[in-house]
C-alpha cells in the first residue's frame, strides 16, 4: 500500500474514559479507505441503580462494522471478561479472525462453544517474535504480567510507524504464574523507535512501585496456618497465580483442598490443560468435603465482588454445595474490590460476620497485590521505549488525563483520547481528526439492546416511580362500566388514608364521565387524558407520579 495520502489512525470504541469494556480500533490507509484491525472486545458489568436487569454491557462496534469489508483482524490481549467478554455475542456482526496465545484462545474458544460459533475463526499466536500479517498492520504478542496468564502487550508495526499497546500489565520479574517483565526484551523492541505508547492508565495514582505476586505468598501461608476452623478464601478466579498460591498455603497447613464454583474449576482446567499450570494441590470435590474435620479444609471460591449467585455470595447466605461457614471460621479476600461493588461485598461481609466468621479483607494489602503498572512503573515503561506520544487508555477521564500529566514530565506528549475520539498519529504531531458515536449495547437476557432504545430508562422510571395499569371497555364510544386500577411498587394508601387503587379509580371515573365524544372516540386522547389524571392523583396522594398503562378494549356495537 503506498504512504502516499495514507493516515494512521487509533479509535477507542470502549476503554477509554472507563474502566472495562475494552475495545481499540486502528487503521491504516487513504482517509476514508483505511484497513482496520481491532484489540480487544471486551465487557462491562451492570448494576441495579442504572441497569436494572441487565447481565452485560458491550461496546456499541455500529461503526467498524459498517466497515467489517476493510477489517483485517481481532487481536485479544489477555482472557479478562473486559477485554475479551464480547468476542461470542458480537463476532458474528464482524467475522474477522481472532487472534490470541494459546491461554486466551483457550477461553476464546470456550466462549465460542457457548454461543454455536465456528471455533476455527480462533487463531492461535505464539509470543515474540512472532508475528501476524493483518494487511497492512503486522503485530506480535510480547508477553506481560498481569493477573491472569499469558497477557500480552501488541507490537503493531505499520508503514507509518511501530505502535506498542501495552494491554493491562505490570513490572513484575517473579509473577509465580506466567511471565516475567524482561527489560532487555523492551529495550529491543524500543530500538527501532515507537511512535505511539497506548498505554494502561489504571494506577496512575498510585505512588509507589507495584508489588511482585510472589511478596503474598509468605503472608497467606502464615494466615492460613495459624487459622483454627475452616478456612475459606476468594479471588478472581482467572488469577490463577494466587489461586495456586492460596492452594499451596492449604498444602502446606495439612488441608485438603476444595475448589467452589464453575470460574475456578473452569480457569484451572485451562491452565493445566494448556501447560500454564504446573505442580498444582491435589484437589477434592466439595461433595466430598463433608468427610473431611473442618479444621483440613481450605476452599477457594468464586465471587470476590460479592456477585449474588457467586460460591462466596451464596455461602453468606447459608449453604452452598453442602458447605457452610459457622463461629470460629475464617474468610479471606484475596483481592481488592472494584469501585462500584462495594455494597456487595459489604453485604457479605456483614453476613458472615452474623455467623461469627473472622473475616480478613484487602485493607492492609498484605493479602493482595494488583496486577496493574503503578505510577513509577509507567515511568519505567516510559523510560524504556522512549516513545515520541504517550495515548493513555484503560482508565476514567481523570486517569487518562493525570497519564498524559506524568508523559509531559517525562517530556513526553501525550493526547487525551476518550472513546469515539479518532486520532491521526500520522504527522509530526497527533490530531484529534474526528469524533465517531460511540456507546453500549445492554445484553437483556437473550436479546441486544441499544442505549438509546429506551428499555433501560423505562424500567428505571418503574423501579423509581411505580406503575399503575388503568383499564376499561367501550361500546359504542361509550364506557361499559368504570374503569379499574391495579398497583405495582406503589403504597396501598396516602395521605387520605383511603386505599389508593380507590382514589385513582374515582379520579379516573371522574374523567371518564367528563370527557366528550371526540376524546371517547380517540384511543390516543383518551390514553392520554387518564394517563394525566392518574399521574396528578398520585402525586396528590403519595407525593410520586407514577408510570401509568391505559388498557382500553372497543366492543363493536
Amino acid at each position: 500500500m503506498s504512504k502516499k495520502n495514507a493516515r494512521l489512525i487509533y479509535l477507542p470504541l470502549g476503554g477509554a474514559g472507563e474502566i472495562g469494556m475494552n475495545c481499540y480500533v486502528y487503521g491504516y490507509g487513504p482517509a476514508g479507505r483505511e484497513r482496520y484491525i481491532i484489540v480487544d472486545l471486551g465487557v462491562t458489568f451492570p448494576d441495579m441503580e442504572t441497569t436494572p436487569g441487565v447481565d452485560l454491557i458491550l461496546p456499541d462496534i455500529s461503526w467498524i462494522e459498517q466497515r467489517k469489508d476493510r477489517l483485517e483482524a481481532i487481536f485479544i490481549t489477555h482472557a479478562h471478561e473486559d477485554h475479551i467478554g464480547a468476542i461470542g455475542h458480537l463476532w458474528g456482526r464482524l467475522g474477522a479472525p481472532i487472534h490470541a496465545r494459546a491461554f486466551t484462545a483457550h477461553i476464546a474458544r470456550l466462549k465460542f462453544e457457548e454461543h454455536g460459533l465456528d471455533e476455527l475463526a480462533i487463531r492461535t499466536v505464539g509470543a515474540w517474535p512472532e508475528k501476524v500479517q493483518a494487511g497492512p498492520f503486522e503485530v506480535g504478542f510480547v508477553p506481560v504480567s498481569h493477573s491472569i496468564p499469558e497477557s500480552s502487550s501488541l507490537v503493531i508495526d505499520t508503514p507509518a510507524g511501530r505502535i506498542v499497546h501495552t494491554g493491562d500489565f505490570k513490572l513484575d520479574e517473579t509473577p509465580g504464574v506466567g511471565e516475567p517483565f524482561a527489560p532487555a526484551l523492551w529495550a529491543e523492541i524500543a530500538e527501532p523507535g515507537v511512535r505511539a505508547l497506548v498505554c494502561d492508565s489504571t494506577n496512575v495514582f498510585s505512588p509507589h512501585p507495584g508489588r511482585s505476586e510472589s511478596s503474598v505468598g509468605p503472608a497467606i501461608e502464615e494466615l492460613v496456618a495459624g487459622a483454627g476452623g475452616m478456612v475459606v478464601a476468594t479471588t478472581f478466579a482467572s488469577n490463577i497465580a494466587r489461586v495456586k498460591t492460596l492452594a499451596e498455603a492449604g498444602r502446606a497447613a495439612g488441608r485438603s483442598v476444595v475448589l467452589l464454583g464453575r470460574a475456578m474449576r473452569r480457569m484451572i482446567t485451562a491452565g493445566v490443560e494448556t501447560g500454564i499450570l504446573t505442580d498444582f494441590p491435589p484437589t477434592i470435590a466439595p461433595e466430598d468435603a463433608a468427610d473431611v474435620p473442618r479444621e483440613n479444609l481450605l476452599v477457594l471460591a468464586t465471587g470476590s465482588q460479592g456477585e449474588h449467585r457467586a460460591a462466596t455470595a451464596q455461602l453468606s447466605r447459608g449453604k452452598y454445595m453442602g458447605l457452610s461457614l459457622r463461629e470460629g471460621d475464617l474468610f479471606l479476600f484475596s483481592s481488592k474490590t472494584i469501585p462500584g461493588n462495594e455494597k456487595s461485598v459489604a453485604r457479605v461481609v456483614n453476613a458472615f460476620s452474623e455467623m461469627g466468621v473472622e473475616v480478613v479483607d484487602d485493607h492492609t494489602d498484605r493479602y493482595h497485590v494488583s496486577g496493574h503498572a503503578n505510577r513509577p512503573d509507567l515511568e519505567r515503561m516510559h523510560r524504556l521505549l522512549k516513545p515520541r506520544l504517550v495515548i493513555p487508555m484503560h482508565g476514567e477521564h481523570r486517569h487518562l488525563r493525570e497519564h498524559v500529566k506524568l508523559a509531559a514530565e517525562n517530556g513526553i506528549g501525550g493526547i487525551i483520547a476518550p472513546n469515539g475520539a479518532m486520532v491521526d498519529l500520522s504527522g509530526a504531531q497527533a490530531r484529534l481528526v474526528e469524533h465517531v458515536e460511540t456507546g453500549r449495547i445492554y445484553l437483556d437476557g437473550s436479546v441486544q439492546i441499544g442505549a438509546f432504545d429506551g428499555v433501560v430508562r423505562e424500567r428505571i422510571r418503574m423501579a423509581r416511580n411505580g406503575h399503575v395499569v388503568a383499564t376499561l371497555i367501550l361500546e359504542d364510544d361509550r364506557p361499559l362500566g368504570d374503569v379499574w386500577c391495579e398497583t405495582m411498587g406503589l403504597p396501598e394508601s396516602g395521605l387520605s388514608r383511603v386505599p389508593l387503587v380507590e382514589v385513582l379509580e374515582e379520579e379516573a371515573n371522574r374523567a371518564l364521565r367528563r370527557a366528550g365524544r371526540k376524546t371517547l372516540a380517540d384511543d390516543d386522547r383518551l390514553s392520554e387524558e387518564l394517563r394525566r389524571v392518574l399521574r396528578r392523583s398520585a402525586g396528590s396522594e403519595i407525593g410520586r407520579n407514577p408510570e401509568v398503562t391505559v388498557i382500553i378494549s372497543r366492543l363493536s356495537g
